[in-house]
């Protein structure tokens, strides 16, 4: 897997954790971290959204990979200023299915959304909690994916005016650019 490119900053708190997710495919090097349910139960008890004990089954694996690639989806379809329906409605019923979410007030830090830790059901309803939070603070708009199709790579626009497109100027940003101008002389030249 390539990792996170040199121009791409972590975002903030826990919405580190969602970019981080939707990472686990990495597109260009055609890389699944998710390819096995042992991984996937290793990622997600690392990041401390599931139980040491709990079972992953090739189900939970495969609704998790669904979940991460209607995120994915949804931040392309944001990029290029569209709706996309299905992945809302992925989300929706991911959100639906019985995670145990719920509000626990805390002395020092108020309230937050809290997920049951025993189930993948459980850790999805987390990750929607941390997406929800991102959202409510103005957060979440600046988590994007990149523009270039054979990329997808999950980036925080910490730009200050929010318009990066590529993950990159210096790997994808260039390569869009080159096929542009490819494209537009191939056009001046081949007229018709």
């Amino acid at each position: 897997m390539r990792g996170m490119p040199a121009a791409t900053s972590a975002a903030p708190g826990s919405l580190e954790l969602i970019r981080s997710f939707i990472n686990t495919l990495d597109v260009e090097a055609n890389h699944d971290e998710f390819a096995q349910a042992y991984a996937v139960k290793g990622w997600l008890v690392s990041r401390g959204l599931l139980d040491e004990g709990v079972a992953v089954a090739e189900t939970d694996r495969l609704r998790l990979i669904e979940v991460r690639e209607a995120l994915r989806t949804l931040l392309l379809a944001q990029g290029a200023g569209q709706a996309h329906h299905d992945a809302v409605r992925t989300l929706d019923d991911a959100g639906a299915s019985g995670g145990g979410l719920s509000v626990r007030f805390h002395q020092d830090e108020g309230a937050r959304l809290t997920a049951d830790h025993d189930h993948v059901a459980g850790a999805i309803a987390g990750m929607l909690a941390i997406i929800y939070t991102a959202m409510a603070q103005g957060t979440w708009a600046r988590l994007k994916a990149c523009q270039n199709d054979q990329c997808h790579w999950i980036f925080y626009d910490g730009s200050r005016n929010q318009s990066r497109r590529w993950c990159s100027m210096a790997r994808c940003g260039s390569r869009s650019k080159a096929r542009t101008f490819r494209r537009r002389n191939s056009e001046v030249l081949n007229p018709g």
